[in-house]
């Protein structure tokens, strides 16, 4: 299997957000629950906001699961 019979989704997930075309549209429902259970996890809970970017909430979900380790893969 190519990258060309990849669906656009997964080919996506390793872009810079910085690029994406709709990074400027609300973030999504899955991201915004998995931001709200990183943020958790982190003691953070109180930072959440709703209002932010698909790239905001990218970024955040990426900063986020470093401080927690989640999402690494196993070890």
């Amino acid at each position: 299997m190519t990258s060309n019979d990849l669906p656009n989704q997964a080919q996506n997930q390793g872009k810079d957000p910085e690029t994406w075309v709709t990074g400027d549209e609300p973030m999504t429902g899955p991201q915004a629950s998995y931001l709200e259970t990183l943020m958790q996890q982190a003691g953070r809970q109180d930072e959440f906001d709703p209002s932010i970017t698909k790239r905001q909430a990218s970024e955040m979900i990426d900063k986020l699961q470093k401080e927690t380790g989640r999402g690494q893969g196993s070890t």
